[in-house]
């Protein structure tokens, strides 16, 4: 069993004790977080969808990890004017490790 659910603008597919990484959220390590934006649950042979999301469903999470990702680096540069910038971003994010998914 897994579902799609809405955090931070993105969707995210969750299972059973699985650890997603997501945009960071308001959270300290250790934290358990509820997410309702449920947008699908999936079975085995059960398909239920949610328009545009389901009522009652919530994927439960343990935060295990605030950080910041690997170093994106962007350059920008125009031929034959001398126009060159660079610039460095770290995104930061959070894992959560799911631990229940309920309907």
């Amino acid at each position: 069993m897994y579902a799609i659910f809405e955090a931070g603008g993105r969707q995210h597919r969750a299972a059973q004790d699985m650890v997603v990484k997501m945009d960071k959220i308001d959270a300290a390590t250790g934290d358990v977080v509820e997410f309702d934006k449920v947008l699908a649950l999936v079975d085995d042979e059960n398909t239920k969808l949610g328009t545009p999301y389901l009522e009652g469903a919530k994927v439960v999470g343990k935060v295990i990890q605030q950080g910041k990702d690997r170093k994106i680096h962007v350059f920008k540069y125009r031929p034959k004017s001398g126009y060159k910038r660079a610039r460095g971003h770290r995104q930061h994010f959070t894992q959560v490790k799911i631990t229940e998914i309920s309907v």
